[in-house]
Order: structure tokens, then sequence, then C-alpha cells
């Protein structure tokens, strides 16, 4: 939605340009568009509509408190191709997007009862422990320590930490390759904290934007970017010229959607959802619509673990 744009979105739209059919970003050394395309005359997947639920009782709180709104409020990226972008225009799109979409419907809400909202790595835990958002769905690695502060239903997909680099650096074929080099992540994500550990050796960079780590790249400031291989695929494919992924993830990422940590019933109403659209064959579409259109394979759903 237009009122949920931060000066954030102003800043992408001054790195980006539009993408060609091909999904090459022409000669700039921007950081990349969000926008999905396919090649000439290959027709693009079509994204699945969710069918909203009617009359829905679940003795939820937040669920409750966002009924009387009138609407669901969701927490989001807005820099990630593929997963969570948001244009100029303020519209939302990709795999996590999607996701959002799909359990908003089964919670009662149709997408323009969703207002998503803007939160960056750092602020993930605070915004949703002091109930900014009802729910969180942004490349959210589901671990034990964000388990002592949120809750959690997932995972929906599985990602792993890896390397963007220059598309002509042969330097770089891994974590441990890294010594010496200069490494971009963004601040309070699992890569970061990885990537500092001493057995790497190597100089990090912190910003509060992916997109800002990609400048840099570019600009030959920093020697790579870390982070989730299904954001950095996003990222090299709009400048297949200019950047790749080195393809040796070193981590792994169970990507959950976060709540409040004492809303069981939420928790289980999600879980739900998340399972159902697996069944049905949502997730799959919407992944290949959104996602897929980076290079990265559908693999399947995860199962959904109780948490």
């Amino acid at each position: 939605m237009k009122s949920c744009k931060s000066t954030a979105v102003a800043a992408i739209a001054a790195l980006t340009v539009a993408l060609t059919a091909t999904a090459c970003a022409g000669a700039s050394d921007d950081a990349g568009d969000g926008a999905t395309s396919s090649p000439d005359g290959v027709i693009p997947p079509t994204l699945p509509t969710y069918k909203v639920a009617q009359d829905v009782k679940i003795d939820s709180p937040t669920l409750k408190k966002a009924q009387k709104a009138g609407k669901l409020v969701i927490g989001a990226k807005n820099d990630q191709p593929f997963l969570g972008f948001e244009d100029t225009t303020g519209k939302r799109s990709g795999f996590d997007i999607e996701i959002a979409k799909m359990i908003a419907a089964d919670l009662g809400f149709s997408p323009d009862k969703i207002e998503f909202k803007t939160v960056d790595t750092r602020n993930r835990e605070a915004t949703i422990s002091r109930g900014e958002v009802d729910l969180y769905v942004g490349t959210y690695t589901i671990n034990d320590e964000r388990k002592k502060q949120v809750g959690f239903a997932g995972p929906y997909y599985k990602a792993g930490a890896d390397l963007l680099v220059r598309r002509n650096d042969g330097t770089i074929s891994g974590p441990y390759s890294l010594q010496g080099k200069t490494v971009c992540s963004v601040k309070g994500s699992t890569a970061l904290r990885e990537i500092k550990k001493p057995d790497y050796n190597t100089t990090t960079v912190e910003t509060t934007k992916y997109f800002e780590c990609v400048k840099k790249l570019l600009d030959d400031e920093v020697d790579a970017v870390t982070t989730d291989d299904a954001i950095l695929m996003g990222y090299a494919a709009q400048r297949p010229d200019k950047l790749k992924v080195v393809g040796q993830p070193f981590t792994e990422e169970p990507y959950g959607v976060g709540m409040n940590k004492d809303d069981k019933a939420l928790r289980v109403a999600v879980s739900n959802a998340l399972e159902a659209h697996d069944v049905n064959g949502d997730h799959k579409m919407a992944y290949e619509a959104t996602l897929g259109l980076s290079g990265s394979k559908y693999v399947g759903a995860p199962a959904v673990q109780s948490y």
C-alpha cells in the first residue's frame, strides 16, 4: 500500500532500473529492480488466487484485534527481488508476499484488507513483540534465539547463506576463500553473524538494506555480499552480466512466519494454512511465478514443524 512506503523505497527506485524481457538490467550498474519477467515468447507463470474464508472464529487475541480493525497488518521486506519487493507505486510482489496473502485469506482477509508494513531485519523481534504487526513474513529464519522472543509457524521455505560476487571474480569459491576480503551484509542477519566468525578471517561491512550491499559490490567497495541464497539469486537475476551467486551454501535458513510468542491459536491457524496451500498446489504455483523466475528451482515445501 502507498501508505506503507518508506524513504527506503525512494532510495531503491533511484538505484534500480526497469528489467528487459530477459531479466537483464541494461548497461546500468544499479542494484536491480523487483519486477518479474520472462524471455521473449515465453508466457510467465500465473499467480494463484486465494479463496477468502468467511466467519473465521479462532481464539486468538491477535486475530480478534485485526478483525476489529478490519485489516491484517503484516510485516515484510521491500528490497528483495522475487521475495519481498515494493516498487515506486507501492505495489508489493514476491514469494513472501504471496505466502502472506495465502495465510491472510485463510484468516478471512482479502488482499485489500492487508496492510503491509516494511520492517528491517534488525527490528523484527521488537516490532512483533510490541504488536506493531500481526504477522511477519520476510525471509525470517527460525532459530532458537529468536524463539525466545517471538512465535513461529513454518517453515515454508528453506534457504542457505551464500555469496554474491562480481561475475568476473574467480577468486571466491566459498566462505573459506574470503580470507583478507571484505564482505557486506545486513545488520541483524544470521549470515552476518556467521561470517563474522574467526574461521572465515574476513572484514565485514554492515548496512540496513540489501540493495545497499549490492550497490557497494557493483561499485567495487566490497568483494562479496552474503545473505540467504534465495535473496542473492534475485539480485543476480537482475544483473547476470555483472553478478553471480557462488552456489556453496554454508548455513541452513528455514523461513517461518513470525508472530506473538504467546498466541498459540494463531500459530496453529497459520501452520494449518501453510499446509493447506501446499496440498492444493498454491505454494508451488506461487513459487514458480515469483522466486522461480530468479532461476531458483522448486524442490517442494518443507514439512511444517510444531514450535
